[in-house]
């Protein structure tokens, strides 16, 4: 009989351990796929789209996103959710938002309501208060231009539940079939919340005292900007330029970008708590690339001002050749105000948090390149994700070409007649799942330094290239049938690099 327990018990521990081993493998199998980000967010499974939500509490960074649980393509849209204490390490929740009777739960945004302005507060602490649009696919279906309207939930317990406010929606559709991504920021001024709403080719403005009643302000943007597609995502903001204070707009367009597609444009100028005004007639784009979307930044995070934007593109997100999961972030930015000539530019830089995955580095100064030089022989073994900081001087044409065996390769470069930079993924591995993948894209140079600063960000299927201190930024996605590991280095004339930094990566799942 003892022996009979005994073995029983045996068998009982080899099964826990089994299903545990089991039960492991699959929490650590869905970080290491084909082509999974390692120092981006990307979900377990499942589609994920644009950054909504974005709010920093109780030492805490909170990212929803637009999401599909049960499918890694587009479907109804839930509010995912992932928290940070460094913005670099990320832990997914339950899901935060699901549809109702209203609709889908499609793009907002979420504040800190400090004054419990909502009165939803509770005990004294503020509650975070959720704005997004409730979209109704059977009244879209039906051909009606009222299927979007703006909807409310607020939490007690710093984001863990959410409650949907029980008279939305707050906004009631006017008539306008492109309705939607309220963003939302306190305009101390006039002691009053401010959201800039997308309608359509503009931007309307609202004002609320409570984040319950809102009253139309304005609208902008209707001869301004570019209009080769349907504007989304708006965010406004402030940001600091030697002691004064600028007003930046934000506008996602798609399609219409610079290299084709999804993009960010964004307008400087003045705000009065009413009107926003542009400064400048101009078209600007935050990324040149065409593989960062829907970006806005973070609440509640006080001077700082942290974008950060879907990686990936609609002309062919639903394409990508990922199963498990498609869509990842950007890496979270840092936005400045920087004066280059006559110009007064958005610079953005990795967040300074990047640096807590730095492994191994090395450096080499004073380097000289004529026609080709394999970075190997420099740094040593090639392993990815990367970061690769280089300064050039005497400015001429250059590139750098990430490869592999196969023959495949992403080339990455300066052109200095036209310049520009440019990104060239013709020959960079699967390619044929949308006609104008496989293609070049480029970026102009706005700096007049001397020397060029460039700054790489390398992961498994993307590059995010920041050139001249963040003047210039251009993301882009990839996918080689087997992963790059060799960089080579090409100069049509003799290329100084006066430091060249390559530093390993860790993994953010790790």
């Amino acid at each position: 009989m003892k022996l009979k327990i005994f073995t029983t018990l045996v068998y009982s521990l080899i099964l826990i351990l089994l299903v545990n081993s089991v039960i492991a493998q699959l929490t650590v199998q869905p970080k290491s796929e084909t082509y999974r980000p390692q120092v981006h967010f990307s979900p377990d499974a499942h589609w994920i789209n644009d950054p909504n939500g974005m709010v920093y509490d109780n030492g805490v960074y909170h990212l929803f996103l637009q999401y599909h649980p049960y499918s890694s393509v587009w479907g109804p849209m839930h509010w995912a959710h992932a928290t940070s204490k460094d913005l670099v390490h990320w832990e997914e929740q339950p899901i935060a938002i699901f549809p109702d009777s209203l609709g889908c739960i499609f793009s907002g945004s979420a504040v800190l309501d400090k004054k419990n302005t909502s009165g939803f507060g509770k005990n004294g602490e503020a509650p975070l208060v959720a704005i997004f649009t409730a979209h109704n696919m059977e009244g879209e279906k039906s051909g009606k231009n009222n299927f979007q309207n703006q909807a409310i939930a607020f939490s007690n317990d710093h984001g863990k539940t959410w409650t949907k406010f029980s008279g939305n929606p707050v906004i009631k559709n006017p008539g306008i079939r492109d309705f939607r991504d309220p963003k939302v920021m306190w305009y101390e001024p006039q002691k009053k919340w401010v959201m800039t709403l997308a309608t359509k080719d503009r931007v309307t403005f609202y004002s609320s005292p409570d984040l319950k009643n809102w009253v139309k302000e304005s609208e902008f943007g209707e001869t301004q900007g570019a209009h080769a597609g349907v504007w989304e995502c708006p965010d406004l903001f402030t940001l600091n330029d030697k002691g004064k204070k600028v007003w930046v707009l934000i506008v996602n367009i798609n399609p219409g970008g610079p290299n084709g597609g999804s993009a960010t444009q964004y307008f400087l100028g003045s705000f009065n708590g009413k009107t926003f005004t542009a400064s400048h007639k101009d078209i600007k784009w935050l990324d040149y690339g065409p593989d960062e979307y829907a970006g806005i930044t973070w609440s509640n995070t006080g001077d700082r001002k942290i974008f950060l934007g879907w990686m990936s593109n609609w002309q062919y997100a639903l394409n990508v050749p990922t199963t498990v999961w498609r869509g990842a972030t950007t890496l979270p930015r840092e936005l400045t105000l920087k004066h280059t000539g006559d110009k007064i530019l958005i610079a953005s830089m990795p967040v300074k948090e990047l640096a807590v995955l730095h492994s191994k580095s090395q450096i080499v100064k004073n380097v000289l390149v004529s026609k080709t030089m394999d970075l190997s022989g420099k740094v040593g073994s090639i392993q990815f994700p990367c970061r690769i900081n280089m300064t050039i001087e005497k400015i001429s044409d250059f590139s750098l070409t990430v490869q592999n065996e196969k023959g495949e390769e992403l080339v990455i470069g300066f052109d200095k007649k036209q310049n520009q930079y440019f990104i060239d993924r013709t020959r960079s591995g699967k390619v044929d799942f949308e006609k104008g993948f496989g293609a070049k894209h480029i970026a102009p140079r706005f700096s007049n330094n001397t020397n060029i600063d460039i700054s790489l960000v390398i992961d498994e299927s993307s590059v995010e290239l920041f050139a001249d201190d963040g003047l210039t930024t251009m993301t882009e996605i990839f996918f080689p049938v087997s992963p790059y590991n060799k960089i080579n280095l090409q100069s049509t004339g003799i290329l100084k690099i006066k430091k060249l930094e390559f530093i390993n990566l860790n993994s953010i799942w790790k």
